[in-house]
């Protein structure tokens, strides 16, 4: 079996490790306990956050043990790492809010049964009833300034200003590591890239508390993993509407499905690496498909299944084929369900049928799909409109309960590619 270090190099998943040897010898000789901390600064996690939530599950599938972390302190405060200006603040019940929320998201992705399992904790356990004068004592007189100044996060904001709430959270984060250090036993800290100057901070402050080599303590370590970013430079998980997120509310499956299933050529050969659980001769073979019939789509399909599912689950990914086949697959419309059709035509404009039929000509019109009734009739004529998929080029045609899917919807495709959506009133 591959060593999970050397499984996470060949997937291009290392980026920083303190001591790369040590780590390694140490994840040989034991179950490691190792954390990765969530801030709930909205009320979902998005595509973003997915790949250190799969490689604490890499982790856990060889035998260790993750504590994933959510942090209901440190979300109040506000991490200054990768942002060019001060968060805005939220308030405590909304942060607790958001706490449940993405806390209910992690339970879906690890496994909390069995000798491995994972532990879910929050920081606000042990930082919320903390005083100032514990803070300052205790914990603030191992940190130096210029220490603190050095850090990549605060040195980025130092010009265009840095609140002293934002300069601390490193000694917050800090506090996490020593807390699961103490009381769990927790000796790994994983993170993407932009979290390397906390968790060297943690290391720091868990070294200067117990001084390791004098008290005979093992070591600890930190861990991160490159931040993904794409072939144009961008950064992966940004679309023209905002955050892909991975609560089916914000994000439907299927618009998930759709967003990998989007991937260019140039990226997904190393996404199937970053996100999936494919052994390395399966992409290889994918890796040929896309350089000699990329127009099949091979690697990026088999990205959408793996993620989607995981993610989102199987029955979620097959609505998402299901919708996606009958869109663009030449798929018979009408064998969607009312869930499916909600899903794909989420965004698509829709108009509300009050009467019991309507000429199609002037549903066209009411609908907002064309604006005249000779454009309308025009478009009959030329077989540029469908119901259901199928084409009409009947003048006279009358849309009626027998249009209806699920006694709900009539879909109206205009052209190749503009979709309406008619709900009948029930």
């Amino acid at each position: 079996m591959t060593h999970i270090l050397e499984d996470l190099k060949n997937r291009g998943l290392v980026n920083q490790v303190t001591d790369e040897h040590g780590l390694k010898e140490l994840l040989n000789q034991e179950q490691v306990k190792l954390y990765c901390g969530f801030d709930p600064t909205g009320d979902s996690l998005h595509i973003g956050h997915l790949l250190t939530i799969i490689t604490l599950r890499r982790f856990q599938l060889s035998g260790h043990q993750p504590y994933p972390l959510v942090g209901g302190a440190t979300g109040l405060i506000g991490d200054p790492s990768g942002k060019s200006a001060e968060r805005s603040l939220n308030e405590e019940e909304v942060v607790k809010g958001f706490s449940r929320k993405i806390q209910h998201q992690l339970e879906k992705y690890l496994d909390f049964e069995g000798e491995n399992k994972a532990v879910l904790v929050n920081n606000y356990d042990w930082i919320g009833s903390m005083t100032i004068i514990d803070f300052l004592r205790d914990t603030g007189k191992h940190f130096g300034v210029n220490y603190m100044l050095a850090k990549e996060s605060v040195e980025a904001r130092i010009k265009s200003g840095i609140s002293f709430t934002e300069f601390s959270y490193q000694i917050l984060q800090s506090l996490d590591f020593q807390y699961l250090h103490d009381h769990h036993g927790v000796k790994l800290q994983i993170g993407g890239s932009d979290q390397w100057g906390n968790i060297t901070a943690g290391l720091e402050l868990i070294r200067r508390t117990y001084g390791m080599e004098e008290s005979g303590r093992e070591p600890v370590y930190g861990f991160t993993i490159p931040l993904v970013t794409k072939a144009d430079g961008q950064k992966f998980g940004k679309t023209e509407g905002g955050a892909v997120w991975l609560d089916p509310e914000k994000t439907s499956p299927y618009e998930f499905y759709q967003f990998l299933l989007n991937t260019d050529d140039q990226d997904v050969i190393k996404f199937l690496r970053y996100f999936t659980f494919l052994e390395e001769e399966e992409i290889r073979s994918l890796e040929k498909e896309v350089q000699e019939r990329p127009h099949e789509r091979a690697a990026q399909r088999r990205l959408a299944e793996e993620l989607t599912a995981f993610v989102h689950d199987k029955e979620n990914l097959h609505q998402a084929q299901n919708i996606t086949q009958a869109f663009f697959g030449g798929g018979d419309l009408t064998s969607l369900t009312t869930a499916e059709i909600s899903q794909g035509f989420k965004d698509v404009p829709s108009y509300r049928m009050e009467e019991a039929q309507m000429p199609l000509v002037e549903l066209l019109i009411e609908a907002g799909i064309v604006t005249s009734k000779r454009q309308a009739r025009e478009d009959i004529t030329n077989g540029a409109v469908y119901v259901n998929g199928t084409r009409c080029q009947d003048l006279d045609y009358q849309v009626e309960e027998k249009d209806q899917i699920d006694k709900a919807f009539t879909i109206i495709r205009r052209g190749k590619k503009k979709f309406f959506l008619i709900r009948w009133s029930g």
